[in-house]
């Protein structure tokens, strides 16, 4: 074997926030995807870099206790999934220690509380997934799933057990039915979307589909009981194959009373039991009375600001996708709501009038860059509580830090949600005090 390549039996010590093992060899950090700490592998070590190796698992020498069988066929080949070989109390340990870890490191803080984690199904949960679909000439098929771990390839797989069922066999029925079209080489992606009472497939095509292509979609959008929509430009070009047929998506918040709509291709947490939990723990947090005003920055289509207009006096949800906010507004009508308004504005920029008066709440809800210039703002603006759900726990320190410095706010909690069972995603939510 040459020295690229060089076979060494080593401790696993850590995980990596991207799930992967990590070991000591020469003084170097080495990640071995598949290991877990407190394991003795044996791995060939690989690329090299300045500060760290990377390396395959080759055997494991001794287990893990935590260790489990993976519930997937495919996981190792497919990068949906980064820990399925952990067990699940494993696995939400191991996301409690990267917002913990991220808050002491980064913002030299620890919350007065940890929240009990909130957890759902490990299994069959996911609503809304991005599949990519490609026409591979060396096994005359056309491959549906999510990208190959580590490779811009996609996985061949027939089922995938994350998503909600029965789309979790989607991939097969529709890798089928795509090869039997004109389209399996101008196909490149499929976007699932599932509701309460209905579903959506969006299918982005290259060129124009045939009678007999839009006829086979058709067929296998019936046999799986969900709307074919194609798309075959921007975001604009979305339609429904059947024209005003399509059923539309929507999911309800029951303990609010408050059912919400949205497209096929709009951004909602992906996780239905989950979101409910934390749309749940966000009003509980915010303590919200009918005197107190409320600012929802990212707000959305109004996942969490029409449950809190239930609550509150007013509620203002601002959101930078204009056709995200159209929807919000939608909703509110239809739930009968009319103390909630909602706005379109660029968070990045920091003069919002918004942003120059005062709020009793605020609620952060932003994408993984986090929301720094906002965090600054919110210290002139001084509202009593302060409740932010991070899709990374890094940038959460990184506000975090800027929220608590000058000790104007404290951390008065924080926590996580398993909105991604099975992968290295990590949703965590914290609330600061005045």
């Amino acid at each position: 074997m040459s020295n690229d390549r060089q076979l060494v039996e080593t401790e696993i010590l850590d995980l990596s926030h991207a799930a992967d093992g990590i070991a000591d060899f020469e003084g170097q950090r080495v990640f071995v995807p598949g290991a877990l700490p407190g394991e003795r592998a044996r791995v060939a070590l690989r690329s090299r870099r300045r500060r760290y190796r990377a390396a395959d698992l080759v055997e494991i020498v001794r287990r893990a206790p935590g260790r489990t069988e993976p519930g997937c066929e495919y996981f190792g080949r497919c990068g949906g999934c980064a820990i399925q070989h952990l067990g699940y109390a494993g696995q939400v340990a191991f996301k409690e220690d990267v917002v913990r870890e991220a808050l002491r490191r980064v913002a030299g803080v620890e919350p007065a509380t940890w929240f009990a984690p909130l957890v759902g199904p490990q299994w069959h949960y996911r609503r809304k997934a991005r599949l990519g679909v490609r026409y591979v000439a060396a096994k005359d098929r056309v491959l549906v799933g999510f990208k190959e771990r580590g490779s811009r390839f996609v996985t061949d797989m027939l089922s995938c057990p994350v998503l909600v069922k029965p789309m979790d066999l989607v991939p097969g029925a529709l890798s089928e039915a795509i090869a039997r079209t004109s389209l399996s080489e101008h196909l490149p992606q499929a976007e699932v979307a599932v509701g309460d009472s209905a579903s959506a497939v969006v299918l982005r095509l290259l060129k124009d589909p045939q009678p007999s292509d839009l006829s086979a979609l058709a067929d296998l959008g019936r046999s799986f009981g969900f709307d074919v929509y194609l798309q075959r430009g921007g975001p604009g070009t979305v339609r429904p194959l059947d024209g005003d047929a399509a059923s539309p998506l929507s999911y309800r918040l029951e303990r609010f009373g408050v059912t919400l709509e949205f497209a096929p291709t709009d951004f909602i947490q992906v996780n239905g039991p989950i979101n409910a939990a934390l749309v749940d723990r966000v009003v509980e947090l915010l303590n919200v009375g009918q005197r107190d005003e409320v600012l929802d920055l990212y707000c959305g289509l109004g996942n969490f600001s029409l449950p809190l207009a239930r609550r509150a006096a007013a509620v203002t949800g601002v959101e930078g996708d204009a056709g995200l906010v159209a929807r919000a507004a939608r909703n509110a009508e239809l739930n009968g709501i009319v103390n909630a308004r909602f706005l379109t504005a660029d968070l990045n920029e920091p003069d919002w009038p918004f942003l120059q008066r005062s709020w009793d709440c605020v609620l952060l809800d932003p994408p993984r860059s986090g929301a720094q210039e906002i965090v600054k703002r919110l210290k002139r603006m001084a509202p009593k509580r302060v409740v932010y759900v991070s899709c990374h726990p890094a940038t959460l320190a990184r506000d975090a830090r800027e929220l608590t410095a000058g000790n104007l706010y404290r951390l008065a909690g924080a926590g996580i949600a398993d909105m991604f069972p099975n992968t290295h995603h990590v949703e965590a939510i914290a609330l600061f005090e005045r």
